[in-house]
């Protein structure tokens, strides 16, 4: 049974007072959610029970009792009361003790168990229907795993625009991968988020350890391995609400669901229509605009929903902030970034096996009749890498979902719903820079050290100004079922799905090596080319403005990178649940399901980069299978039958098998434990193993082999390196543990408290060793196991070289003879690394009224004990929590709001914990403070009839994040701190 839920913090309502209500004419379902949000009690009814009805304008002072009485009046629904907030609502003469009793109080707690700083604040939370994340049983309440619930009603309070935002502010989430700003400051080395999407990363784990479901179902993988799901492409306007599993997983939901599961339910019951408004911007730039509007409308058997979103949003540049405008970062107490790539250039020298700058150019100078003598030695010209680029991308979204429901009698009822969004983005990005080679086949030719070539280190942004990125996300999603009534209280469920993410990029305005090895002289002149050196002029590194015609930079710039990708994931899944047997606490509760899923993903990757015309790499369609069963059960072993009372003890077991055809076979088990030993009090525990399933680029990349030089000691080795894929990979494998405890003493009102313990090992974690120490692997006892040492004196290292080298895949520029190479590097994916991380999260919330006046406070924080990885088997765990670029020991919010009648505000503090540099460096704790005001006349008729007006500030005092001498140039640390300052916004909401 569907049920709908309008949830609201606990109030006592003994004396019942009258109320200013403000409820418009429409839909009674609709009204009956206005209800619950102003007489801050819970209303508990089936689905089927309002849809279609309507119920008349309330308007003016009565007794929550008397409202709803005229709500309802003239219709066959009665009301009884279960608990001091709660009210029951079922037609008149059905069996309630039957019918709502076991079955619909038992639903009541399916209220998360961690309790979410944002809705806390933000009065009621509406639930369009139960849809319990973290188990297949309805009516089974919520588990012993702890949830985080956000409603669409806690996001707009809070001032967040999208729900990807909301999501990154939760104390549980890490901001270190996958989001735009990560992607371009270069924070996240992973280097996969090409169409700077937005993925969650709960514990740290990685936003492929994160399972993102829309209503349950699975969205495609975006990005170069399409191993992340994009949330910025889910329109806030659709969104119901967001409920974040802070558990393993995988018994329930199978692959990636490791550090936990996003399930993002959208709208489904509305009746009239929505329009909102928002424009928002901060200092500087990231001006933004946010447009929706919702359709909506329902009768006796069903309802129809279509919502569209408009959203554009400005980039941010580095240089409208101080910390990030130079990468000069002295004056902050911080080094200088600033490199000898530059404008005029530096003549560079091979010294100890690395090139180091020993003249400088000239400045004033047009690179013409240099002399030896010009040169300044000693003296060094550095360039600002920051200068020209974005920290946050240019957005334009459009996103459209639909849905439509229909029963079919008293045992069916079908649903479809459909989604699409499309986001355009661009932004400035870091300038080509190259080491020149310059002979003299070049005229401007001229040596201080009289060799035959002069080395130059050289920044293009000067004549051509920094890369430009840019290009397409689309992401797409239609889902088709039927839940069906059984025998008894069995009820089967069966759907089919489609979800694609398809993104096309462009890298331009960089140089192509070869065009500009040409336009220097070092490279033939080549006739498929358009342009002749000859003809129209040589390329000039010697000059310091001026030096090159416009024609000369338009053919050395000419280079870009042109990727396309696209993800796709079917799933046909069908499960049932029912009563199994009746124990003296209650009934077993069994689900059993199976699952097929089809994965796909494309790649087509277009460079004009270092080859006379444009190369382009298509890479065989990878795609796989995967079979699952499933099954959940549980059982009441302790307590009433009515399961209202305490004591009572539950357990819940789960197991999913997945069967992959290219990877194997993965089982994944869980218990949970929920004990009540008295009404105010409930202690949980769970256990369980998770996976993560290769991706398909992991196991299917092509194959590659190619040279290039790294030091040994003193000595420059040449090293053969193997990258790709690994069809020997194994699934990730993970164990986590969760123990907590929630407390809400009646006679204290709203009050609730909850304290939850976690840990979780991800074991055989897939990754590239080698890469990320390349340039000191031959030197890392760690990476032993990955370099094998090559002498071409010994016949089977000669022979075996010999092979690599004669392998098509292989990609040299300059012929080596075999007897020059001295090692082997292996850069394949390979199961190799172990992070651990383990951590407390606590929770704390009470509402309750002072005269007219309700205020509610609330507090959510994450502290980690360790957050460890171990990159190779062979090599030390390190414990990273605290270090800049890694979780932080410590985040938390805390939230204070008020309101009376048309008026409310909410004040919330943001804490982050004191950090370390890599290196011990001591990095400061960082506290800001949001501010929101909200206005919703209580009038029925006129223009400001159902108009809600938000008022809000993020970090209003403008507090710079703490000062963090980043390697890349940057004096914050992106991963845990932002750099947009104070934001402020305006939200009109207009009910129709």
């Amino acid at each position: 049974m569907l049920l709908a839920l309008a949830a609201t913090p606990h109030a006592a309502v003994a004396q019942a007072p009258q109320i200013a209500f403000n409820i418009p004419a429409g839909g009674l379902d609709q009204a009956l959610v206005e209800f619950g949000a102003q007489s801050r009690l819970q209303l508990l009814y089936p689905a089927q029970l309002v849809r279609g009805r309507r119920a008349d304008a309330l308007q003016g002072l009565f007794t929550p009792e008397d409202a709803l009485a005229r709500l309802l009046a003239g219709s066959d629904i009665v009301v009884r009361r279960s608990r001091p907030n709660v009210l029951v609502l079922t037609e008149r003469g059905a069996d309630t003790r039957a019918a709502t009793s076991s079955r619909m109080l038992a639903s009541l707690d399916a209220v998360p168990a961690v309790v979410a700083e944002l809705p806390a604040t933000a009065g009621p939370a509406i639930l369009d229907e139960i849809v319990v994340t973290g188990t297949h049983i309805r009516g089974a309440g919520a588990g012993a795993s702890p949830i985080v619930e956000l409603s669409r009603d806690a996001i707009d309070r809070s001032g967040y625009a999208t729900v990807s935002e909301a999501l990154g502010a939760l104390p549980q989430a890490f901001g270190g991968v996958s989001t735009p700003t990560s992607t371009i400051t270069a924070t996240d080395t992973l280097g996969t988020n090409g169409a700077l999407s937005t993925g969650v990363n709960l514990r740290g784990l990685g936003s492929d350890a994160t399972l993102v479901l829309i209503n349950g179902r699975r969205m495609a993988g975006t990005g170069s391995r399409g191993d992340f799901s994009d949330v910025s492409a889910v329109p806030t306007a659709a969104i119901a609400r967001v409920d974040v599993l802070l558990d393993g997983a995988s018994a329930l939901y199978g692959s990636d669901a490791v550090g936990g599961v996003v399930n993002i339910i959208l709208r489904r019951d509305f009746e009239g229509a929505e329009t909102r408004l928002r424009v928002g911007g901060a200092k500087g730039g990231a001006g933004s605009v946010q447009l929706g509007q919702t359709f909506g409308t329902t009768w006796s058997s069903g309802s129809a929903l279509l919502a569209y979103e408009y959203e554009h949003r400005d980039a941010l540049p580095y240089a409208a902030r101080p910390y990030t405008a130079t990468a000069d970062l002295r004056g902050f107490g911080g080094t200088d970034h600033r490199n000898f790539l530059a404008h005029p250039g530096n003549v560079l020298v091979l010294t100890g096996g690395a090139y180091q700058p020993r003249f400088a150019i000239p400045s004033g100078q047009n690179g013409v009749d240099l002399t030896p003598a010009s040169f300044l030695p000693g003296q060094v010209n550095l360039a600002n890498p920051n200068a020209g680029m974005d920290l946050t991308p240019e957005q334009t979204r459009q996103g459209l979902y639909g849905s439509l429901n229909q029963s079919l009698g008293d045992r069916v009822e079908l649903s479809f719903d459909a989604r699409f969004s499309r986001r355009e983005f661009s932004f400035h990005g870091a300038p080509s820079t190259s080491t020149i080679t310059v002979t003299p086949a070049n005229p401007y030719f001229v040596s201080p050290t009289g060799a035959a070539s002069t080395v130059i280190g050289y920044s293009f942004f000067d004549e051509l100004g920094a890369s430009r990125g840019g290009g397409t996300a689309e992401s797409f999603g239609v889902t088709g079922g039927a839940d069906i009534a059984l025998a008894g209280s069995w009820q089967a469920q069966v759907y089919g799905a489609l979800a694609q993410e398809h993104s096309q990029t462009r890298t331009r305005n960089v140089i192509n090596s070869l065009l500009l090895r040409e336009a220097l002289g070092t490279a033939p002149d080549n006739p498929a080319t358009a342009f002749s050196a000859p003809r129209d002029g040589y390329f000039n590194p010697f000059g310091a403005g001026g030096a090159n015609s416009r024609a000369v930079l338009d053919f050395v710039g000419s280079g870009y990178t042109a990727p396309e990708f696209r993800s796709r994931v079917t799933t046909l899944s069908a499960q049932a649940d029912g009563d199994l047997f009746t124990l003296p606490a209650g009934a077993v509760k069994l689900a059993l399901g199976a699952q097929t899923r089809r994965e796909t993903f494309e790649q087509h990757i277009v460079t004009f980069r270092s080859s006379p015309t444009p190369f382009t790499l298509v890479t065989p369609d990878a795609q796989r299978t995967v079979s699952a069963l499933f099954a959940e059960a549980r059982a009441p072993l302790i307590g009433p039958a009515d399961g209202a009372t305490a004591p009572r003890l539950e357990l819940s077991l789960a197991a999913r098998f997945e069967r992959y055809d290219d990877v194997g076979d993965s089982t994944n088990p869980k218990i949970g434990l929920l004990w009540r030993p008295t009404p105010d009090l409930r202690l949980r525990a769970t256990y369980g193993t998770s996976f993560r399933a290769p991706s398909l680029t992991e196991v299917n990349e092509a194959y590659g082999v190619g040279p290039t030089f790294l030091n040994q000691g003193a000595a420059r080795i040449l090293t053969l390196i193997q990258t790709g894929g690994n069809t020997s990979l194994k699934p990730e494998t993970a164990t986590s543990w969760t123990a907590g405890a929630d407390y809400a003493p009646a006679p204290m009102g709203g009050l609730t408290l909850g304290a939850t313990l976690f840990e979780t090992t991800f074991n055989d974690r897939i990754g590239q060793p080698v890469l990320t120490n390349l340039a000191g692997a031959l030197n890392d006892p760690a990476l032993s196991s990955f370099i094998t040492p090559l002498d071409a004196s010994r016949p089977a290292d000669l022979a075996r070289i010999n092979a690599l080298i004669s392998d098509p895949s292989y990609s040299a520029s300059t012929t080596y003879p075999p007897a020059a190479f001295g090692a082997l590097l292996d850069a394949r994916f390979v199961n190799t690394a172990k992070v651990q991380v383990r951590g407390l999260d606590l929770n704390a919330g009470i509402s309750f009224d002072r005269d007219a006046d309700h205020f509610d406070l609330a507090a959510n924080a994450s502290y980690l004990f360790a957050y460890s990885r171990q990159l190779t088997p062979t090599s030390p765990a390190q414990d990273l929590q605290g270090i800049a670029g890694f979780p932080a020991r410590l985040r938390a919010r805390a939230s204070g709001g008020w309101r009376n009648g048309a008026y409310g505000a909410t004040l919330s503090v943001n804490y982050l914990s004191d950090e370390k540099a890599a290196n011990g460096t001591a990095i400061e704790s960082w506290t800001t403070a949001d501010l929101q005001l909200r206005w919703s006349p209580q009038v029925t008729s006129g223009p400001l009839a159902g108009l809600t007006a938000l008022a809000s500030v993020q970090n209003i005092f403008d507090t710079d994040p703490p000062f963090y001498d980043a390697p890349q140039g940057i004096g914050y640390d992106p991963a845990n701190a932002d750099a947009m300052g104070r934001v402020i916004s305006l939200q009109l909401t207009k009910r129709w």
